[in-house]
């Protein structure tokens, strides 16, 4: 029997930092939502206690260090489960972007798997093991729209944005998260943004307030060390975007655009210095 799981990609219309925790992470306040940017994974039970990951993608890991590894070691281990399983990830998502694609693939790994062996975990233990193996996961596992607090795994789903165009573009520079927070400091912000704010934006369905309410306070680390990425949000703002973010650390800025009339000049406008640019739709 195969399975076949999708694992789309996140952006974050609002991330806000409260401060350090003593557990070294921080303590975060974030609103994220879907969009239809997604890898496939396939995955196959195996006679021998195994685990196999391939992909067409070149540049990501096949071992310990793949997400999606990890996320099915996990499973095994915690249920004891004694078949192997050979997992083909169809890339999609850029890497190391602030789209939680690895966090992604994990969490498909764990419902997939969940199936495969007809494990019948309920979702919210599925989002505890999610959160052992990052920030993201318990998030990626459930979907939708949420609120996610504490260092993300506190989910509280609220109703899905206004749909739109959602116009990617990553700069071909890598970010890591973990230099990006060291190197943050809550006492730097002028301002932080309203997360009561973007719930109500949400909840009125209000596409110009969801723009209007758009922050991100990790882009005072990242525009400042990655100056590409600067230059990318004031490209899209130039060129019509409605509301413009970085999403996560960084480095893929993302465009709201409600008409798509202005979806062609953006996006050409983009690729005339970016080589990565995608035009994809909010999942509602």
């Amino acid at each position: 029997m195969k399975i076949y799981e999708k694992a789309p990609a996140k952006i974050n219309l609002l991330l806000d930092v409260l401060g350090k925790r003593n557990d070294g992470f921080h303590e975060v306040e974030m609103i994220m939502t879907m969009v239809d940017l997604a890898d496939r994974l396939e995955m196959e039970e195996l006679p021998r206690d195994t685990i196999i990951i391939s992909s067409q993608a070149g540049y990501i890991p096949l071992d310990e260090k793949n997400l999606a590894f990890q996320a099915a070691k996990l499973i095994k281990e915690r249920y004891q489960v004694r078949q192997g399983v050979y997992i083909h990830l169809d890339k999609h998502i850029p890497v190391a972007a602030g789209l939680a694609g690895g966090s992604s693939d994990a969490a498909a790994t764990l419902r997939g798997l969940n199936r495969l062996w007809g494990l019948h975990i309920p979702e919210k233990e599925l989002c505890e093991l999610g959160a052992e193996l990052g920030s993201d996961v318990p998030f990626c596992v459930t979907g939708g729209t949420a609120i996610a607090t504490g260092r993300g795994e506190k989910l509280e789903p609220i109703d899905n944005p206004p749909q739109c165009w959602v116009i990617l573009a990553k700069p071909p520079i890598n970010v890591s998260t973990a230099d990006v927070y060291g190197r943050f400091r809550v006492d730097d912000l002028k301002s932080h943004p309203s997360a009561a704010g973007m719930v109500e934006a949400i909840r009125n369905r209000s596409f110009s307030e969801v723009c209007d309410r758009l922050g991100n306070v990790l882009e005072t680390v990242t525009l400042r060390l990655y100056p590409e990425v600067a230059q990318l949000k004031e490209s899209m703002i130039r060129l019509g975007a409605d509301g413009v973010l970085m999403s996560g650390s960084g480095p893929t800025v993302f465009g709201l655009v409600s008409k798509e009339s202005k979806v062609a000049r953006i996006y050409n406008g983009l690729r005339g210095f970016c080589k990565e640019v995608y035009v994809v739709r909010m999942l509602t």
